[in-house]
């Protein structure tokens, strides 16, 4: 399930279900009185930040508005520069509360939080050019310019380094919802796969609400089934959960559902209602509510756009000025290798590249020169983490004293610059396989062929050969049906990062 389609209502409702009954009748939710705790904390945490570093960019505009000559310099005096700082400050700090830059509720994930970041500053920018211009207030103008500068550059660090504390606090079990998730046991189970695989997001599952109806309920849903739909305001009752959450399968009719959510307010209980979409990027979905029925528009898969000229002619630039700028590194590495055991340089592989079409695929050698010879006795032994498909080995005795070092900071991977350069590989897109490989897809995983191979993608900067061959699957088809530039940017970027950490490289 795509974990930007979760659409947060907290305020709709759900199906028929009775107010009283063999759990009892209403107690105070405790745990909701805690998650609010944890919320408000974490707000109160951003605003004490927010203030900190506001102040440090007003001290530095005060300190760098007099080296600024060419703007000009008013001739304000230092306490007006105080008084203005604080109501600029006051300003800032309403208008990002206005837009949603301490929103506890999308700091874990998302572009929300930065962007509710930048447009408190347009709003702060345009209300105190507003009251300046209007009243006839002077004020240092190079003051005015390295405030807006500096400022958002240290509100959007905050956003950075809490999003960061928020995910891992709740990866180690602190800052956590608990969930009661209501529908069908297919719809629960992949609810409850998603949560428990994505822990970051602070959601623990504490059980179901399913048709009486459904055969093998607890085994299939993954989490215990604790009643049918006609007992689920007295579970909400007994068990408290922070969040009541409606899968697709829930049966409830709009009117039914209205009515729930009423008594789920008065339980003070959130509602998130996940649509039957899954694996779809939040840029391709846009609700429309018409005569009160949120319509979900969503745009068609981008495998297509993924191919256009644009992202051709950024991978020839980058590729052509990466090999350049690389260079000594190319040289150095060679010499290494060829000292290490006196083998060639460069390893070739045929592979699949896009539409099933075969491409050579380069990269320096890092194993011993008889490794596709000893491959086949390897490949019976145990396979990382139920990956059946893909042949890795954390610890291939194949891989050489130099292969190592080159393995673990991604070196051995450079010559496929070439490979981008001449059109047989993109620098971001599923990771190209071997025709064996290929032979073992299923229906969905030859979707991955629907674009050129990259050298670095998704399910690299994601856990790189760590991961299972579902989820690399899974990451590479959201990655084919949702591209984007940006994606591709911020993809680049995160590989820089997984490079450093050598988290899964082997």
């Amino acid at each position: 399930m795509a974990l930007q389609q979760i659409v947060d209502i907290s305020g709709v409702d759900s199906p028929p279900f009775a107010e009283r009954g063999q759990f009892g009748t209403r107690a105070l939710p405790l745990a909701a009185r805690r998650a609010r705790r944890d919320d408000r904390m974490v707000v109160a945490s951003l605003i004490v930040a927010d203030i900190v570093v506001l102040s440090v960019a007003c001290v530095l505009a005060m300190m760098i508005r007099g080296r600024l000559a060419f703007l000009g310099v008013s001739q304000d005096l230092p306490d007006s520069l105080v008084a203005s700082s604080l109501v600029i400050t006051g300003a800032w700090l309403v208008s990002m509360l206005v837009f949603g830059a301490s929103n506890p509720r999308v700091i874990g994930s998302g572009a929300e939080i930065y962007r509710g970041v930048l447009l408190g500053t347009l709003g702060t920018v345009g209300f105190v050019g507003a009251v300046l211009f209007l009243a006839d207030i002077p004020l240092s103008r190079p003051y005015f310019v390295v405030l807006f500068l500096v400022g958002p550059l240290l509100l959007l660090l905050v956003r950075t380094v809490a999003r960061r504390m928020v995910n891992l606090s709740r990866s180690r079990g602190r800052l956590r919802a608990q969930v009661l998730v209501v529908g069908s046991t297919g719809h629960v189970r992949g609810i409850v796969r998603t949560l428990r695989r994505e822990v970051w997001l602070g959601y623990d599952v504490v059980g179901a609400v399913a048709p009486i109806s459904d055969e093998r309920r607890d085994e299939d849903a993954g989490v215990p089934i604790l009643g049918d739909e006609s007992q689920m305001l007295d579970l909400v009752r007994a068990v408290q959960p922070d969040v009541v959450l409606f899968t697709a399968g829930s049966s409830a009719s709009a009117e039914e559902f209205r009515r729930v959510a009423w008594k789920l307010e008065e339980l003070e209980v959130d509602v998130i209602v996940v649509p039957g979409l899954s694996e779809i990027s939040s840029d391709r979905i846009r609700m429309r509510p018409v005569a009160g029925l949120p319509l979900v528009h969503m745009d068609l898969p981008r495998s297509r756009k993924a191919l256009k000229k644009g992202k051709r002619i950024f991978d020839v630039v980058a590729s052509s000025a990466l090999l350049l700028f690389l260079s000594p590194v190319f040289a150095v590495t060679a010499v290494c290798i060829r000292l290490g055991d006196g083998g060639g340089v460069i390893f070739r592989q045929k592979r699949v590249g896009r539409g099933g079409e075969p491409i050579e695929f380069l990269k320096f050698r890092s194993m011993v020169l008889d490794a596709e010879a000893r491959r086949v006795e390897l490949e019976q032994l145990a396979r990382d983490r139920g990956n059946d498909v893909l042949f890795k080995m954390s610890d291939d005795p194949r891989i050489t004293p130099v292969g190592r070092v080159l393995r673990r900071y991604s070196l051995d991977e450079l010559p496929q610059l070439w490979n981008v350069l001449r059109g047989d590989m993109s620098l971001v897109g599923p990771r190209p396989a071997l025709p064996t490989e290929v032979e073992g897809y299923d229906a969905d995983a030859h979707r991955r062929l629907a674009v050129r191979p990259g050298i670095t993608g998704l399910w690299q900067v994601s856990g790189r050969s760590d991961l299972s061959w579902d989820d690399t699957v899974r990451l590479d088809l959201f990655y084919v049906d949702n591209w984007s530039f940006m994606q591709d940017l911020l993809i680049l970027v995160r590989t820089v990062r997984a490079v450093l950490a050598s988290r899964g490289a082997y």
